[in-house]
C-alpha cells in the first residue's frame, strides 16, 4: 500500500511540473494582447491626435495596452504589449518597471515606443532585454499635442508617450523598465 501511495503522489507531482511547462503553443494570449494593442491605438489616436502623424513616420512602435502599477515607498509596474511595423505584429513583449522613492497608490495606463529609425529598432529587436535610459536615450512627450509641438521638429530617435491613466498614485520615484521579449 506504501508503494502504490509513493507512485501516486510521484506520478501526480510529475504530472503537475509538466503541466506547469508551458510553451505557449495554443493559447490565446498573443490575441488578447493584440485586440488591446489594437483598442490602445485607439485610445491613443484619440487622445493625442500627433501620434498619429508620429506613428507614419515611426520604424516601428512598441504598444503596452496595459501597464499595472503599484507600490508603497517601492513598487512594481507590469503589462504586456505588441511591437508593430507599419500595421502588423511583429514580436511580443512585456514590461517590468521597478521604483523606489515616496509614494503610495496604483495606477494603470497606456504606454507607446515610437523607434524613429531602423537603426534604433533593429538594436532594440536584437537584445534580450532593453532598459529605458540605459541601452537607449529616449524623450517622453507630455501633453505634445496641447503644447503646439510640430511633428517636424522630433529629432530623437525614441519617443515614449504615456496615456489613458486610471488611478492615484502620488509621489517621487526613480524608476527603471525593462523590456522583454515573450511567447504568449
Amino acid at each position: 500500500m506504501t508503494d502504490i501511495t509513493r507512485r501516486g503522489l510521484m506520478l501526480g507531482v510529475s504530472a503537475a511540473a509538466v503541466a506547469g511547462c508551458d510553451n505557449s503553443v495554443g493559447s490565446t494570449g498573443a490575441s488578447r494582447i493584440d485586440r488591446g494593442v489594437s483598442d490602445a491605438k485607439a485610445v491613443m489616436y484619440r487622445e493625442a491626435p500627433f501620434t498619429r502623424e508620429l506613428a507614419q513616420r515611426a520604424a516601428g512602435i512598441l504598444i503596452m495596452p496595459l501597464v499595472t502599477k503599484g507600490g508603497f515607498i517601492g513598487g512594481v509596474a507590469y503589462g504586456e504589449g505588441a511591437l508593430q511595423i507599419g500595421e502588423a505584429t511583429v514580436d511580443y513583449y512585456r514590461v517590468l518597471a521597478v521604483n523606489f522613492g515616496l509614494q503610495a497608490g496604483a495606477q494603470q495606463y497606456s504606454s507607446a515606443l515610437f523607434f524613429m529609425d531602423a537603426e534604433h529598432l533593429a538594436q532594440f529587436r536584437g537584445r534580450a532585454g532593453w532598459t529605458m535610459g540605459v541601452d537607449f536615450e529616449y524623450t517622453v512627450l507630455k501633453d505634445a499635442g496641447n503644447a503646439g509641438i510640430d511633428t517636424n521638429d522630433y529629432s530623437d530617435q525614441v519617443y515614449a508617450i504615456v496615456f489613458g491613466q486610471a488611478g492615484i498614485l502620488l509621489g517621487v520615484s526613480i524608476e527603471g523598465s525593462k523590456y522583454t521579449r515573450i511567447l504568449p
